[in-house]
């Protein structure tokens, strides 16, 4: 009777004792406890700092063949909507067309030779600005902001018998074309970048539980008495999940153009060289994860540590160019901020190897240091 009642019996000192016990084991276990903390932080100042759905300042080219009073006014007024940042000019529209495929301009501006002269006549002359609508919500707001231009500007420049022409309508109008997504369609732009997603997600969590498996299984001992060298362990672990990715990109290839209607305007060739690139990317950051941590919870902690920025940063979720400076320099580090360029560019733009290379290169640098930084890790589990 005694012993029953003392199994219902609450002792404060006993649960104490538990509680003490469980915050040596938070001091102990670091990695957890800066999760806890740095996880809510790094949300924080992600969702606070750096996500903006209103991107400002997006790089612009111009072709101003008229060179006018107008047409300078015309820019200018661009400029002040702080929508555009104008970084360069062009010859014709055959160089703005391969500076949008590249990527390396958002819109191109288009004035024609002849915008001065129709417009003193009341001709209402057209300006061109050609936009890179692969994500719509990067681009609506700017676009939105240059058609009602035509309302105001110039004007100012009208003066004594040009005076008459002020009024409605406009003196000219503004031509919007969207590149690559003229209906605005967000799946477009969603799904290849899903593929980047659940690519990084699956290949980094299962190699990055890879080595910690072994250890906790009592295995890695055995692989350790073993004369494979350091390289050959951590590329023999990451092969076969290569095929398991190709396989998974194969099945969102083919939901993306038979289900959401995905246009596919680029190689097969090239997106499977840059899948491949990716996903040895990916795996590479897996196996650095796997060879640091000491369990397989801390694992799991540290992928998604690593999953979460990838996802906000990339240009996925949110415009990239609306984030600030210092939030594109962490983007420019993840490899999916790359990927999500590349396989919008090839699946989308029609990319040839001369436009993905500014893309492919940081991704194939990439994973050459993350499987230095493995190899440099899994030697100190030799000693």
């Amino acid at each position: 009777m005694n012993r029953r009642s003392s199994l219902f019996t609450f002792s404060l000192a006993r649960c104490w004792g538990v509680v003490l016990k469980e915050f040596l084991q938070l001091k102990r276990d670091r990695l957890t406890f800066a999760m806890v903390i740095g996880i809510p932080v790094m949300m924080l100042i992600l969702f606070g700092y750096a996500i903006n759905m209103d991107p400002k300042h997006l790089k612009t080219m111009m072709i101003d063949a008229d060179r006018s009073e107008f047409s300078r006014s015309f820019i200018m007024a661009m400029h002040n909507t702080a929508y555009f940042d104008f970084v360069g000019e062009l010859n014709n529209e055959a160089e703005g067309e391969a500076a949008l495929a590249r990527g390396d301009v958002q819109f191109v501006v288009n004035i024609p030779s002849d915008f001065s002269r129709r417009l003193v006549r009341g001709e209402r002359p057209v300006v061109l600005v050609i936009a890179d609508a692969t994500d719509p919500a990067a681009a609506s707001n700017a676009i939105g902001a240059v058609t009602r231009l035509a309302e105001s500007v110039a004007w100012k420049d009208l003066g004594g018998p040009l005076a008459r022409l002020n009024g409605s309508p406009p003196l000219f109008d503004v031509q919007v074309h969207r590149r690559y997504n003229p209906e605005g369609i967000t799946q477009y732009n969603i799904v290849p970048g899903l593929m980047g997603v659940i690519l990084i997600m699956t290949m980094v969590m299962i190699t990055g539980l890879a080595m910690t498996r072994e250890r906790e299984r009592g295995t890695m001992e055995n692989l350790l008495a073993t004369p494979v060298r350091p390289l050959e362990m951590l590329t023999g672990k990451i092969v076969p999940y290569i095929f398991i990715g190709l396989i998974q990109a194969t099945i969102i290839l083919l939901a993306a153009i038979s289900l959401f209607n995905v246009p596919f305007v680029g190689g097969i060739l090239e997106l499977y060289v840059v899948l491949l690139i990716y996903i040895a990317a990916a795996l590479t950051v897996g196996i650095t994860i796997s060879s640091l941590a000491r369990n397989q919870l801390q694992g799991v902690q540290m992928t998604f540590f690593f999953f979460l920025p990838n996802v906000l940063l990339s240009g996925f979720m949110f415009p990239f160019y609306g984030m600030p400076k210092w939030a594109q320099v962490i983007a420019h580090v993840l490899p999916m901020t790359y990927f999500n360029r590349l396989v919008r560019g090839i699946m989308l733009k029609g990319n040839s190897w001369l436009d993905l290379w500014p893309n492919v290169w940081p991704l194939m640098l990439f994973t050459v240091i993350l499987m230095g930084v493995a190899l440099k890790f899994y030697r100190r589990t030799l000693d």
